[in-house]
């Protein structure tokens, strides 16, 4: 049962939260508000609010979630945030490899931390990974996560700042493109997404768009909702295909 608002997701697990601002995409971090509005409504894990904390007693909650699900890991925070111990990285990936049955997303927008870390540690077969490319000085990242060899590699081109230019798609599956919604929310041009999705369909990976945002794809400026998720009235949100077959007795622990 999908249990999260994120299109491109069904669950969120967040065994860390809290976090700080690294580019221009976190500007105005959705995260960084929940998690003030958690902190105010007395949610225990929140009672720091965005202040980065680590949560052992979080680390088994997939376990007990019998049914297969797509879940995108630490969606309050950064897993591979400076002050993250490799240590502690070391327990999720236990509890990935305890749950085939699951899909772990694991989106991050410090790329070169993820490929020192999965370059000496093994990655699950049942792992996703991705980083976030906002603009142009974000896509050096493509390069650390093209370094890794995962089931599947995706960019979350979310929220979209800036066109993109030329992108090497060379082994990326998906490609996940949205813009900005809130008070602040800075806006995205159609030409941009556009482009994107020219570009991912040309080299052969599936392609995702979740919304429009506070400003629609005539530049006017209103609720995330009447703007929609359609481009030329159609929704485009297609899943990757796993380049390989998981393969679960690689999970014994």
């Amino acid at each position: 049962m999908k249990t999260t608002k994120i299109e491109w997701t069904d669950k969120t697990w967040n065994p860390i939260t809290g976090c700080t601002k690294v580019s221009a995409g976190c500007a105005n971090c959705y995260a960084e508000t929940m998690s003030r509005r958690l902190k105010a409504m007395g949610i225990n894990k929140y009672q720091n609010a965005f202040t980065l904390a680590l949560h052992e007693e979080a680390l088994d909650e997939p376990i007990h979630w019998k049914s297969p699900h797509t879940i995108f890991v630490c969606s309050m925070s950064d897993l591979f945030h400076e002050n993250v111990p490799f240590t502690f990285i070391d327990k999720v990936m236990k509890t990935i490899k305890r749950t085939p049955q699951h899909r772990y997303q694991l989106l991050t927008k410090r790329a070169k931390r993820m490929a020192e870390y999965f370059h000496t540690h093994p990655i699950p077969d049942n792992a996703w990974l991705g980083v976030t490319v906002d603009t142009q000085s974000s896509k050096e990242r493509i390069d650390y996560l093209r370094s890794l060899t995962a089931t599947i590699h995706f960019l979350s081109c979310e929220p979209l700042l800036e066109d993109l230019g030329d992108l090497n798609l060379n082994n990326i599956d998906w490609v996940i493109v949205g813009g900005e919604s809130g008070p602040r929310a800075r806006p995205m041009k159609e030409e941009w997404v556009l482009s994107i999705k020219k570009q991912v369909e040309n080299q052969g990976a599936a392609f995702f768009f979740k919304q429009w945002g506070t400003w629609g794809s005539d530049g006017i400026k209103r609720n995330k909702h009447a703007n929609g998720k359609k481009i030329d009235g159609k929704i485009y949100q297609s899943m990757p295909k796993p380049n390989s077959i998981v393969r679960f007795d690689n999970y014994r622990i």
